[in-house]
């Protein structure tokens, strides 16, 4: 089981940048994929982006595609979720969550075992 640990959340205006931070413990951080999730009230949690194990491939939904970035430093046990040109449909809140399976990156929410807390992202116009 591994605990996880989001930072980075808040308000900003449209066409402006965050940085997500999510803290890692508990088990062998370098051999999970990682990912961000993102819930917004009425929908879904849906998929936003996840990076393999060793940091190798990166795969992000179409809505977020060239705007945000997904990184991990495995010696620090940490992931980030680098945001750009924020527009009001990514208000939400930002999950993040670690592979369940040891080398394997999958983009679905079954392929995650274990989930932070969410930190709350707001874009306003």
């Amino acid at each position: 089981q591994v605990q996880l640990v989001e930072s980075g959340g808040g308000l900003v205006q449209a066409g402006g940048s965050l940085r997500l931070s999510c803290a890692a413990s508990g088990r062998t951080f370098g051999s999970y994929a990682m990912g961000w999730f993102r819930l917004t009230p009425g929908k879904e949690r849906e998929f936003v982006a996840v990076i393999s194990p060793k940091g190798v491939n990166t795969y992000y939904a179409d809505s977020v595609k060239g705007r945000f970035t997904i990184s991990r430093d495995n010696a620090e046990n940490m992931v980030y979720l680098q945001m750009n040109s924020l527009k009001l449909e990514d208000t939400a809140v930002y999950y993040c969550a670690a592979g369940s399976r040891s080398g394997y990156t999958g983009r679905g929410q079954r392929d995650f075992g274990s989930w932070g807390h969410g930190t709350q992202v707001t874009v306003s116009s």
